[in-house]
C-alpha cells in the first residue's frame, strides 16, 4: 500500500529516514510518498489529518485525534534539550517578564518552557529566523531549537537556560521527548506495528552506515559545516529513537502529566504502539 509521510527538514530527520527513503531499506507491505515542511507546519497538518505517518512535536499529540505514536524515530536529548538564549543574563523573573520569540506553540520546546517557569509572553516565528531576532532586539530571548542550539554564540548570544537539564534534575534522569513520530489509526494497529518495524530498520540502518546517512541529510543542512551537522545528528539519533523502551515512554507520559496538572494541555487519551 501506498502512504504519505511528513518529515522535516532537519538533519535528524533525514538520518532516520536515509534508509526507507534512498531505497536501501524495502518493505513489502509499503511504498513511500514524503513531503518535508517544517515541524509546526508538520503539527498543524496533523490537527486536519491530511497525513498518514508524520512527525510531530510530542506536545502536539494532545490535541491530535486518531493517531497512534510509533515507539520509532523519536527525537529525545539525553541531558540537554531546546535552550534559552539572549544578548545579555537575564534570571528566571526577568526573563518570565520578557518578550521571548519562540518556534511555534505546539513545539514541545514551548511547552517545557512553561512547565519552567510558567506563562510568558511571547512572539511566535519561524524556528530558524529566533537567532537573528533576539540579536536585532525584536525579541528580548528566544527558544532556540535544532542546530541553532550549537550555533547560537556565532550571533554573539548566550545561552541563559538549558531546559534539557532542567527536565533531566526535575524528572529523575529521563530524556526530553521533543519529537516523535505518529501514524493514522485507520491503518489497524497490527499494520501501525509493521510501519513501525520497517521505520526501525530504516534508523538502524543509518546509525550503521553514519558517514553515508551523513551525506544524505546534508541536503537539509541549512548551508551549515557538516562537522556541526554530524554533531547535531548525534544529539538526537540515539539509542531511544531506535525504539523509545520503557524510558522514553514514561518521559512522555511524565510529559503530559505534568501539562495536564498545570492546566497547560487538556487531558487525553495517549496512544503509544
Amino acid at each position: 500500500m501506498e502512504i504519505t509521510i511528513g518529515h522535516t527538514p532537519d538533519a535528524d530527520d533525514a538520518f532516520m529516514f536515509y534508509g526507507m527513503l534512498s531505497g536501501k531499506v524495502t518493505s513489502p507491505h509499503f511504498t513511500i510518498k514524503h513531503v518535508v515542511e517544517d515541524i509546526e507546519t508538520l503539527n498543524k497538518r496533523s490537527l486536519k489529518h491530511e497525513l498518514d505517518v508524520t512527525a510531530v512535536s510530542a506536545h502536539a499529540c494532545a490535541y491530535l485525534k486518531d493517531y497512534t505514536i510509533l515507539r520509532s524515530g523519536g527525537s529525545f536529548g539525553k541531558g540537554y534539550g531546546p535552550i534559552i538564549v539572549a544578548k545579555q543574563n537575564l534570571d528566571v523573573d526577568k526573563l518570565r517578564a520578557s518578550k521571548i520569540a519562540i518556534p511555534g506553540k505546539m513545539t514541545s520546546a514551548f511547552l517545557l518552557l512553561e512547565l519552567m517557569i510558567g506563562k510568558f509572553d511571547y512572539i511566535e516565528m519561524k524556528f530558524s529566523d529566533i537567532p537573528d531576532a533576539v540579536a536585532s532586539g525584536k525579541a528580548d530571548a528566544g527558544l532556540v531549537i535544532h542546530e541553532g542550539q550549537i550555533t547560537y554564540d556565532q550571533k554573539n548570544l548566550m545561552k541563559l537556560f538549558d531546559i534539557g537539564t532542567w527536565w533531566r534534575d526535575s524528572t529523575g534522569g529521563l530524556p526530553v521527548p521533543l519529537g516523535v513520530n505518529v501514524m493514522s489509526n485507520h491503518f489497524g494497529i497490527e499494520t501501525i506495528k509493521k510501519f513501525d518495524e520497517f521505520f526501525r530498520e530504516s534508523i538502524v540502518y543509518g546509525m550503521a552506515r553514519p558517514n553515508e546517512a551523513l551525506d544524505y541529510s546534508m541536503q537539509y543542512g541549512r548551508g551549515q559545516a557538516k562537522e556541526t551537522i554530524d554533531r547535531f545528528v548525534r544529539m538526537y539519533v540515539n539509542d531511544v529513537t531506535i525504539d523509545m523502551g520503557v524510558l522514553g515512554e514514561q518521559a512522555i507520559r511524565s510529559l503530559f502529566q505534568m501539562g495536564i496538572e498545570k492546566g497547560f494541555v487538556p487531558e487525553f487519551d495517549l496512544r503509544i504502539a
